[in-house]
């Protein structure tokens, strides 16, 4: 069936004119639009919401984020999002995570956006995972007959009203809202390091042998059978010197000292093992995957390393969210992190610069931070497929080898990518995908005892 029951029986006793466009069936609403190839400025969706009244339904594009401040003094009420559990009760004729945006054939109150009020046409699922609806702007406002209509989500201060937060306000009210940690001190020194051409691999050396534990896991590292080294290694100097190369050292450490700044449980999909585990399969990919395509394989490895900072930041500031949304990551494998990250961050009061995702909050970190404009782009981008702009090359890395790794089950994504197009994008045939694939394959168990001894 195109539609839900009862979603088809309300547009027949009205009278309402739709066309239905079949997709391949979907795991998310996310999904559904990708795989649609029309625009998302072009959707709309609900957002349910609910306090002791009852349950109130708002409608807005499928791009933007609901401003909770301004339903507040629309509503007079302090309304908070419908748990899956509540959704589920509620549309039991629906696929999970498909709500129709037509909160009359439920008798819903609702709330219209006047950015879809002024839509000429709109498009939205009818509540199956295998379907999309589309009509006029007249049909949806007969349907949504007597919805009350406000501005319903976040602008910036400087908008003609019709633009979400830049990264820039998401940023400016993060540090002005919250403690965000300063990179540590050896990170830094590192990190420094780095920018000097004249530094010498006696300098990195002298500076990591100052902490203990990074020295033994610099050592690990350069030991280990991945590089298959025939002699001795009995300092980071010689690590540096005759095995890792002097980037290698500097990145690794630099991702061991920067994680330090977090304070995030191990456990779980979204824990630190896991986090580790993902990271360095993460810049392995990437680093082969850039000397296939003529792309910097140390820069490459630097931000597939550091591409998820995000998540540990959004772990380190809100511990119980992180707690629910790392739960929410396990039963719900076919859900998009974005569309998790949405469900557990709207209970928090400041929401609206959360529901961003973790990417760009990574990216906003680590511009605080002051890393290359490639790793900041890498972060802040790896969430959104078909990005364009700059350092696109290195967004597009990240994203395949993160696509190529859900494979393998590791990552906080399941649902799949479009491999080839981001492999042509990179210029990338079946072949170097076969050969990085069995790459990695090789080396996996010395990936992941690893990350195993990082996590500690």
């Amino acid at each position: 069936m195109a539609l839900s029951e009862r979603l088809a029986r309300f547009f027949a006793r009205k009278g309402i004119e739709y066309q239905h466009l079949e997709v391949d069936t979907a795991a998310s609403l996310d999904a559904a639009v990708l795989a649609s190839g029309k625009p998302q400025h072009d959707f709309i969706k609900a957002t349910l919401l609910i306090d002791i009244s009852g349950v109130v339904m708002a409608v807005h594009r499928f791009d933007s984020t609901l401003d909770m401040d301004a339903i507040h003094q629309i509503t007079g009420r302090r309304l908070q999002p419908l748990t899956a559990r509540q959704t589920a009760r509620l549309f039991g004729d629906c696929d999970s995570g498909f709500v129709p945006p037509v909160g009359s054939a439920w008798d819903l109150q609702i709330l219209l956006d006047d950015d879809v009020v002024d839509a000429e046409r709109v498009m939205f699922t009818g509540g199956t995972d295998h379907s999309l609806v589309e009509m006029d702007g007249r049909a949806f406002r007969l349907a949504n007959a007597g919805a009350r209509k406000a501005h319903l989500v976040i602008r910036g201060p400087n908008s003609t009203g019709r633009e979400a937060l830049t990264l820039e306000e998401v940023a400016d009210k993060l540090q002005k809202l919250y403690r965000l940690p300063p990179m540590p001190a050896l990170a830094l020194r590192i990190l420094k390091l780095t920018a000097d051409t004249e530094a010498t691999a006696r300098e990195l050396a002298e500076l990591i042998e100052f902490d203990p534990s990074m020295t033994a896991q610099i050592l690990r590292y350069a030991r280990s059978a991945l590089f298959n080294y025939p002699g001795q290694i009995n300092s980071v100097q010689e690590a540096v010197t005759r095995v890792l190369g002097f980037d290698r050292v500097a990145h690794i450490a630099l991702g061991i000292a920067s994680v330090r700044a977090f304070d995030v449980p191990r456990d779980g999909m979204l824990g630190m093992d896991n986090f580790w585990r993902h990271s360095l399969y993460c810049a392995v990919l990437c680093q082969n995957l850039a000397g296939y395509s003529g792309r910097d394989k140390a820069l490459a490895y630097l931000c597939g390393l550091l591409h998820n900072f995000g998540l540990l930041l959004v772990g380190h500031l809100f511990p119980s969210e992180f707690e629910e949304l790392n739960a929410l990551r396990k039963i719900n494998p076919q859900a998009s992190m974005h569309s998790l990250e949405q469900e557990v961050f709207g209970h928090v009061d400041r929401h609206d610069i959360l529901a961003v995702g973790h990417g760009a909050i990574g990216g906003i970190l680590h511009r605080l931070w002051q890393l290359p404009e490639a790793v900041i782009k890498a972060a802040g981008m790896h969430q959104h497929p078909g990005y364009r702009g700059e350092h696109q090359d290195y967004v597009q890395m990240v994203q395949l080898a993160n696509a190529l790794l859900k494979e393998r089950g590791i990552g906080d994504e399941l649902n799949p990518d479009d491999i080839p197009e981001l492999a042509a994008a990179l210029e990338l045939d079946d072949s170097v995908l076969e050969r990085v694939q069995q790459d990695i394959e090789q080396v996996s168990a010395d990936l992941d005892t690893l990350a195993s001894s990082l996590a500690v």
